[in-house]
C-alpha cells in the first residue's frame, strides 16, 4: 500500500491553518480549499470582484495540482463555495475560460457549488480538487 504524503508548493499559499496544501495517496490527489490569496505576498487579493477572485483561486489551485503531479486533465471533480448566489454567474464564467482552456482531452471536471460562509471576509470564493494521477 502506497503512503499518504503532503503535497506542498511555495507557488500557492501557505496553509493557514492545520493542514496541508494538498495530500496525495497512490494516484488520489486531494487540493485542500484554496481562495484569492497571492502566494507571494500572502495578501488576500481582488477585494469584492468574484470573476478575479475565481481566477486567482484557480490559479493557486492549479499549482498545488502540479505539486502533486497533475493537471487539470486529472481532475475528477472541484467543489467551489461563494459567500452569495449573486455572484454564481460570474464565478461561473471566469471558471469556464479557466477551466475549459486547461482540459485538453474536451471533459470537464465534475463541479459542486456550495453557498456558504467562509473563514475570511475577504473571500467571496473557496475552491478544492479531487484528481487520479496515472
Amino acid at each position: 500500500m502506497s503512503p499518504r504524503t503532503a503535497v506542498s508548493t511555495d507557488q500557492a499559499p501557505a496553509p493557514a491553518h492545520t493542514f496541508s496544501q494538498g495530500v496525495r495517496k497512490g494516484p488520489l490527489l486531494q487540493v485542500s480549499g484554496q481562495g484569492p490569496v497571492d502566494p507571494a505576498t500572502g495578501e488576500y487579493v481582488h477585494a469584492g470582484d468574484v470573476r478575479a477572485q475565481t481566477e486567482r483561486t484557480l490559479r493557486n489551485v492549479e499549482a498545488v495540482l502540479r505539486a502533486g503531479g497533475a493537471t487539470f486533465d486529472d481532475v475528477l471533480a472541484l467543489r467551489v463555495y461563494l459567500t452569495t448566489r449573486d455572484d454564481f454567474a460570474a464565478m461561473n464564467e471566469a471558471y469556464g475560460q479557466f477551466v475549459g482552456a486547461r482540459t485538453t482531452d474536451g471533459v470537464l471536471p465534475a463541479r459542486t457549488t456550495v453557498f456558504t460562509g467562509l473563514p475570511r471576509a475577504e473571500m467571496l470564493v473557496e475552491i478544492d480538487a479531487f484528481a487520479v494521477v496515472e
